[in-house]
């Protein structure tokens, strides 16, 4: 981390992956320590800034962004060898060590699996130190799925499940809301599970009713809270729920924390 946590510094675009139209990954030339969950703001001079959560960690930098306003327009522009500018990284991480020994789950939704990447990814080269993994990811159309050469290196090691919202003539896979497949899930061992959920506050709702009522606990879900974060470091109060800043709290929470942060 810069030793003025305001301070943006540059750093340089390595390669840049056009996963869809709307969203691309941004691999970037950065080796400070990082860890799966955290966020950076990223920016542009006399442009302005956006949070953008990590979405891959392994050999290097990789942030996956979604192209809906000013600043992601003109990181849009970016070409491979351009600096980037970013400060952090922010915020509390996945507790990947909770996770070990465990039957886990990762339930993501469309832009929900950026961050829940670097899990999954670590957990592929060390699946040793899970019973086992159960993934579903939802994507409202076949052209916005993204990560598709790593769900399919997954889905050779892992239950793995990819559903879209709304198919077209050439889908030929899961169609629905994932909440559609958490009743395949084995909860033979619901006291051994650990669940990562991860999407709009409105998913993230639907998706822990389906797995509390198969006797898994509120403190065995791990959420990530949707929020816009403006200093990162707790100062400004932009991202405040409660007693809570999410930027410095979170993003990352238990659900039986989570639960209470009511806007």
């Amino acid at each position: 981390m810069c030793n003025n946590p305001l301070k943006p510094e540059p750093y340089k675009i390595t390669n840049i992956i056009r996963d869809t139209e709307f969203e691309w990954t941004f691999a970037i030339d950065f080796s400070g320590e990082i860890k799966a969950g955290q966020f950076f703001q990223v920016s542009l001079p006399r442009v302005g800034e956006m949070p953008i959560s990590v979405s891959n960690m392994r050999g290097g930098l990789e942030m996956t962004i979604r192209k809906t306003g000013k600043v992601s327009g003109y990181v849009f522009d970016l070409e491979a060898g351009d600096n980037i500018f970013l400060r952090g990284p922010y915020g509390t991480s996945f507790p990947i060590d909770d996770y070990k020994g465990k039957h886990l789950v990762i339930m993501a939704g469309g832009s929900g699996s950026a961050p829940v990447r670097p899990i999954i990814e670590h957990f592929y080269y060390n699946s040793d130190e899970i019973t086992s993994m159960d993934i579903i990811l939802g994507f409202r159309i076949p052209d916005l799925i993204l990560f598709k050469d790593d769900i399919k290196k997954w889905s050779k090691k892992f239950n793995t499940v990819l559903t879209v919202d709304n198919p077209d003539d050439s889908w030929t896979g899961k169609v629905g809301l994932g909440t559609k497949y958490v009743g395949d899930i084995d909860f033979s061992d619901a006291e051994n599970m650990a669940v990562v959920i991860v999407g709009p506050p409105v998913m993230i709702g639907f998706c822990v009713r389906e797995f509390t009522s198969r006797n898994v606990k509120n403190e065995q879900i791990t959420v990530s809270m949707e929020r816009r974060m403006a200093c990162g470091i707790g100062k400004c109060g932009r991202c405040k729920i409660n007693d809570k800043y999410i930027c410095q709290d979170g993003p990352i929470f238990r659900y039986d924390e989570a639960v209470n942060l009511i806007d």
